[in-house]
């Protein structure tokens, strides 16, 4: 029996393609796991903070115990770490899950939720799937144009995300750019997505939360900190945008483990420290590399831990070259699959260790 009881906006559901995992490459091509370059989730290469998994061990005993609902523990120790108060923050299972919640909270059934196409694909997912409206601004450089961004802040815009580093190009917004569009949108809520930031080696603009009343920072534990697995993530603003985020998520959204795993990790600058290093080296040696090769090319100006490839052979396009690398042990995403606006031209990688970007590059050259 087919009963369609769904929303209109779940009639014909899009689903997030997420990087494949190293067992599958393994199970499909023989190739040894611990040989695989998986290259496809801007993962952290030193797994995750030991910091975090101390602390997780130690309150595995109190598992029975319900966390406090709003994670008070750690929106305290947020505060600390970036000169804010706990109410300040809002904490989500992933930082997918508070954008979710933004979308959920500030935009209205049909109402317009403003996004670069491409970007990140859980801003229009989740805008379809809560029957919000995605109006996009086409990006087919790989750049943010800010004249086009404030052009196109509208009466009814209700959301506008803003993705610094930008994904999937990782280009780079100043300060003055983000505040323009901030402030070319005072009737909307700005999302400024800073998932990336560490890599870009800056502060980022965390800041400007104190200043605009309009604004959300976003942050995740996926990539520097490498506790992805575990799913945790935070917006800061104005108690007036955390209250109503508060209302609306899941009662007991984040769990005990995650909670101690963040405070821990917030305090183990050490780790940060090391990946980040790990990835600007990576960076460095990989632009090096990309020089050999006459049919792909580094989009310019990344500063996180993924780059955008260009496929530039006519003969051959994303999804081959991305069938092609598996066969040879690399995982990337296929850009025509991942990200809508970068059809069959581009695939995007991560950044990683430079014996894995070797890999990369020389999966590259060996392509028919």
């Amino acid at each position: 029996m087919d009963l369609n009881l769904a929303h209109p906006g779940l009639a014909d559901p899009e689903y997030y393609v997420p990087g494949l995992p190293a067992d599958w490459v393994t199970e499909r091509y023989g190739i040894p796991a611990d040989e695989v370059a998986k290259l496809g989730s801007a993962e952290n290469p030193f797994g995750p903070s030991p910091k975090a998994m101390d602390a997780v061990r130690d309150a595995i005993a109190r598992m029975h115990m319900y966390a406090p609902w709003t994670a008070e523990p750690l929106r305290e120790a947020l505060a600390a770490k970036y000169g804010y108060q706990p109410e300040d923050f809002v904490c989500g299972s992933g930082e997918t899950e508070v954008i979710a919640l933004i979308i959920r909270a500030f935009a209205e059934p049909g109402g317009k939720v403003l996004m670069t196409r491409p970007c990140f694909p859980m801003y229009h997912l989740f805008a379809e799937a809560e029957d919000r409206r995605p109006v996009y601004i086409d990006t087919p450089d790989m750049t943010v144009d800010v004249d086009a961004y404030v052009d196109a802040i509208e009466p009814d815009t209700r959301i506008v995300f803003v993705t610094n580093p930008h994904s999937p190009s990782g280009t780079w917004l100043s300060e003055a750019d983000v505040r323009r569009i901030v402030e070319a949108a005072p009737h909307a809520l700005v999302a400024l997505d800073e998932a990336y930031v560490h890599y870009s080696d800056t502060p980022g603009y965390i800041h400007l939360a104190r200043e605009y009343d309009n604004l959300i920072v976003l942050r995740t534990f996926s990539k520097a900190f490498g506790l992805a697995g575990l799913r945790l993530g935070f917006g800061v603003a104005n108690p007036d945008i955390a209250r109503p985020l508060l209302a609306v998520k899941p009662t007991w959204n984040v769990g005990r483990l995650q909670i101690e795993a963040g405070v821990a990790a917030l305090a183990d600058d050490e780790h940060v420290d090391r990946t980040v290093a790990a990835i600007l080296e990576g960076k460095a040696h990989v632009t090096k590399r990309f020089a050999e090769l006459d049919r792909f090319r580094l989009v310019p100006g990344t500063m996180s831990n993924f780059m955008l490839i260009e496929i530039l052979d006519p003969d051959t396009d994303s999804t081959r070259v991305f069938d092609g690398l598996l066969e040879r042990g690399v995982i990337v995403k296929d850009g025509s699959v991942s990200f809508r606006g970068l059809e069959k031209r581009y695939l995007r990688s991560d950044i990683n260790l430079p014996h894995r970007m070797d890999h990369l590059v020389d999966a590259l050259a060996d392509l028919p």
